[in-house]
């Protein structure tokens, strides 16, 4: 299942880089929960599936371009920890890269909550995980 789990983040992923909303959504649960509780910036908090699409539309919105680059998908049983740079230019030119991590949690191909960390070894413990595991699967 956990391949399958990847494929869906994946799938994600490059939904949200072409700015495709009904394929990003595709595969969530009703109840699907994102949480930016972590988050620097205006948009924190825990949203909910009908808050989470205005909440992505509006920080597209602010940006000239984004681009999401994720750096490796790591499987955790019903988790997939995926850390990533994203790639933004405002509207007046100025160039922005910011990392981050997301924990994805997928049951029964169906992406039940998205968690944001700051660092990639917070989004490793919170999942049972150590730099060592992660290093031992590549």
């Amino acid at each position: 299942m956990s391949q399958e789990n990847v494929e869906i983040v994946k799938a994600a992923h490059d939904a949200y880089n072409r700015e495709d909303w009904d394929a990003f959504f595709k595969d969530a649960a009703p109840r699907a929960e994102t949480d930016f509780s972590r988050a620097v910036g205006p948009w924190r908090g825990v949203f909910g599936l009908d808050q989470i699409r205005p909440v992505l539309e509006d920080m597209r919105e602010t940006w000239e371009s984004v681009r999401a680059e994720p750096h490796e998908f790591i499987e955790a049983g019903d988790c997939v920890v995926v850390p990533w740079t994203m790639h933004g230019r405002g509207r007046d030119g100025i160039e922005l890269v910011g990392r981050a991590t997301f924990v994805w949690t997928i049951r029964n191909g169906a992406i039940e909550r998205v968690t944001l960390y700051q660092e990639r070894e917070q989004a490793l413990e919170a999942v049972g995980l150590s730099e060592q595991d992660t290093h031992a699967e590549t």
